[in-house]
């Protein structure tokens, strides 16, 4: 249990049963009237956002979590499975657990995989990736007054905003976090 003076960001809570990470809180302590903390919460399953007020110096049940980086190796069905990169344990994971980030791991490619009661609840990729492009329109010569961009889709499947002059085969990285193109490498 901690209490709501213990909140930081990123902390993970149970709150009505269900799991949840500390985004945003600020304490508020009014003219009149108990102080109280005002929070923004993600929920660790399904992703929403909700916001909470707690009493100050309410107790709240704290979850132990655990982020370990492992290895991405392979894909089998519905499943990709880990490495742990100091034990070597393998692991398991369902594809849904990945959400929108799977199109970011790529094979031998290092991930951060966050565990709550033991349970993976979610993987994150580095910041940024490198990808090679499979599939984009050639670009037209003398079409790049305007600093223009076109649609390409990478070897994962996701699709990002390029410049004209990049084909395919080219490989670029792209910030993970916005989806978007940094540059050619």
């Amino acid at each position: 249990m901690i209490s709501t003076n213990q909140f930081k960001n990123g902390t993970a809570i149970r709150v009505d049963g269900k799991r949840f990470t500390i985004l945003f809180f600020q304490h508020v302590k009014p003219g009149k009237g108990g102080a109280f903390v005002r929070t923004r919460l993600r929920n660790m399953d399904s992703g929403a956002v909700i916001e909470k007020t707690f009493r100050a110096g309410e107790k709240i049940e704290n979850i132990r979590t655990e982020s370990r980086q492992m290895t991405y190796l392979y894909r089998d069905g519905d499943l990709l499975h880990f490495m742990d990169s100091d034990t070597y344990d393998q692991i398991a994971i369902p594809a849904d657990v990945l959400g929108e980030t799977e199109g970011y791991v790529v094979p031998n490619g290092a991930v951060s995989v966050l565990s709550a009661d033991g349970e993976v609840v979610s993987v994150e990729p580095p910041a940024h990736v490198d990808l090679e492009v499979s599939e984009t329109d050639p670009g037209v010569k003398g079409d790049t007054a305007t600093g223009g961009s076109k649609p390409a889709t990478l070897e994962t499947g996701v699709v990002v905003q390029v410049p004209l002059f990049v084909n395919i085969g080219d490989r670029v990285r792209v910030d993970t976090r916005s989806n978007e193109y940094l540059t050619r490498v």
